[in-house]
């Protein structure tokens, strides 16, 4: 008990070392997580110079094309994607780039059957409820293991929403729930996290406070769940602290947690709900913050603004508009750089947030 105590004290001395010696645009790159064009990633592409300027911490990759459907944004074959994440990598400093997709199962999924040398198609969950823990645990180990042999260490999954609304599109429209029972879904969560773990795969716990109950989808615009958000639908959260390497945070409004911002942008919700009455210490990651129910209301500065100062430390931007509204890394730095000098971001603020992000880093 004590060496662990001393080595957990020994390695955030350590941390906090190091972070002192890292100027703070670098700082501010290890939280963003950004889209990009491109099947390859060469040491002179935009992404690679993109993550070596800036200590870039995070990259998604997505199987379309928004603005040409006949074209991939990102993958295409494993082969490629192999071949993609491996160049990725040698852009950083560390190797430790975290590089995310969304492979739930069901309809999302981003390597799919499809595209050459891709085992898919994984089950949605609504159908995994139906089979055994280890057929389940078997499944998910498979996604791992294609995963982790693709070069991907980051999936935003499990979904852990409560399938309480019948009319909702996003969540039970597209079996992406476990179930409505939320010790269920903890537990049918568990086992993914574990699956996902054993080939050393990072996960994520979707949508913090709550996304079953909601009617419509945040993709498309502001979504209020105040009247049918649920308590209960923070009971999985609860029960999967333990094992959560991040929590992703959903862009719905809920006046029961905030009557002013919506969840991803709310203290109240992050610092406050989460953080503090919840107890999770962990890394707190955005939905992204292109989708409509954010970026139709709220400037980008005001955006980032509100979500630093809330309590996430990766900011997802998909850049997955077109290229037309694809935002330029360096224009987000600046941003942020201007107001951590101006004080409308702590610096502190920027410091946690560094600090949380190299310690999840650890577990790769």
């Amino acid at each position: 008990m004590i060496k662990s105590l001393l080595h957990t004290i020994s390695f955030l001395f350590l941390l906090t070392s190091i972070s002192m010696a890292v100027p703070l645009e670098q700082k501010i790159g290890q939280m963003l997580m950004v889209g990009f064009y491109g099947t390859t990633a060469s040491s002179e592409s935009p992404i690679c110079k993109d993550i070596r300027r800036y200590n870039i911490g995070a990259v998604i990759l997505f199987d379309y094309n928004p603005t040409d459907k006949s074209k991939p944004k990102n993958i295409f074959s494993k082969n490629q994607v192999t071949k993609l994440t491996k160049q990725l990598q040698k852009c950083t400093n560390d190797g430790k780039l975290l590089i995310a997709v969304d492979q739930e199962g069901g309809k999302v999924q981003r390597l799919k059957k499809k595209y050459d040398g891709f085992y898919g198609e994984f089950p949605k969950a609504s159908s995994v409820v139906k089979m055994n823990q280890s057929q389940i645990y078997n499944t998910y180990k498979k996604m791992s293991k294609e995963l982790k042999s693709s070069g991907i260490n980051y999936n935003l999954a499990p979904v852990v929403d409560l399938d309480i609304n019948k009319k909702n599109h996003v969540i039970h429209g597209l079996g992406r729930s476990f179930g409505k029972n939320p010790k269920m879904v903890a537990s049918y969560a568990r086992t993914f996290i574990g699956a996902m773990h054993s080939y050393g795969v990072l996960t994520s716990l979707k949508h913090f406070p709550g996304h079953g109950s909601s009617m419509g989808d945040t993709h498309k615009g502001f979504v209020d769940v105040t009247t049918l958000w649920k308590p209960k639908e923070l009971e999985p959260y609860k029960l999967l602290i333990d094992v959560a390497d991040t929590v992703m945070v959903a862009h719905v409004f809920n006046k029961n947690i905030d009557s002013t911002y919506p969840a991803s942008l709310s203290y109240k919700s992050i610092t406050g709900k989460l953080r503090k009455e919840l107890g999770y210490k962990g890394v707190v990651i955005t939905d992204d913050l292109q989708m409509g129910a954010i970026s139709l209301k709220y400037s980008m500065q005001e955006t980032l603004k509100l979500a630093i100062n809330a309590g996430n430390d990766i900011l997802l931007i998909g850049n997955q508009l077109g290229k037309t509204k694809k935002l330029k890394t360096k224009k987000l730095i600046e941003l942020i750089v201007k107001m951590v000098k101006s004080g409308n971001i702590k610096s502190s603020t920027i410091e946690n947030a560094y600090l949380r992000i190299r310690k999840l880093k650890q577990k790769l």
